[in-house]
């Protein structure tokens, strides 16, 4: 069983460059997995070592789960994020906030992430380029 997933936590795409970063991570779920050892400013500096970039994306993406805060709502929450990110092509995420709240006594969390993602440039490339690319390590991956 997974650690529960907290403020702060990554999540990476499997991918040849998460291999050569020689994180120690835990699968989370289908192909991302949850870095355990590192936060976002730590990865950060091991992949600038490298001479690759971390790029954080502005716009926040958020899900809300009724219930108290659990590790399957956040968990719930989470992929229900990971899907709307297929259409974008990032390959890490990081989860910035996980906020219980009430409305009319009804208890909801409402879970908050950016998405990151690593690359050799300093410019984002579009969509397209990066879900082309995406296709092309999964090919050869086999």
């Amino acid at each position: 069983m997974t650690a529960a997933i907290q403020v702060g936590a990554i999540l990476i795409r499997q991918w040849p460059m998460a291999e050569l970063l020689t994180v120690e991570s835990d699968v989370f779920s289908g192909n991302w997995n949850r870095v355990t050892l590192l936060n976002g400013s730590a990865l950060d500096r091991k992949i600038r070592a490298l001479g690759w970039n971390f790029i954080f994306m502005a716009t926040e993406a958020k899900a809300v789960f009724f219930g108290v805060i659990g590790a399957a709502g956040i968990r719930e929450a989470l992929e229900r994020i990971l899907r709307k990110e297929r259409r974008q092509s990032f390959n890490c995420l990081e989860v910035t906030g996980i906020v219980a709240k009430r409305f009319l006594g009804v208890p909801y969390v409402v879970v908050s992430a950016h998405f990151r993602h690593v690359q050799q440039s300093c410019y984002l490339g579009s969509s397209e380029a990066r879900q082309t690319l995406q296709d092309q390590l999964e090919w050869a991956r086999g």
